[in-house]
């Protein structure tokens, strides 16, 4: 196994590179392997960005949520004996 290994980089044909690596970077491989490249940085950095801005939204309704509580908190009246509020259910 290892002078095979040994022995392939001393092949001609392993010394050839790609279309984009060996200097014709206006063949069909190396415009294909340039629209890879291009699509993939476009559909990983539209992923990063819908992130953001999910954690950005989440932020922004935590914050006016906490304003809403702030606001409309008013200190709650003692209950009568026995009384009960809307939100109370009896088992």
């Amino acid at each position: 196994m290892a002078f095979l290994a040994a022995a392939l980089p001393l092949l001609p044909a392993s010394a050839s590179a790609c279309a984009s690596c060996f200097g014709q970077s206006d063949s069909p491989m190396a415009k294909g392997m340039n629209a890879g490249i291009f699509t993939l940085l476009v559909v990983i950095t539209s992923v990063l960005l819908t992130v953001a801005i999910f954690f950005a939204y989440i932020l922004r309704r935590a914050a006016r949520l906490r304003e809403a509580v702030e606001r409309d908190a008013e200190p709650l009246a003692p209950l009568a004996p026995g009384a009960q509020t809307a939100s109370q259910t009896t088992h």
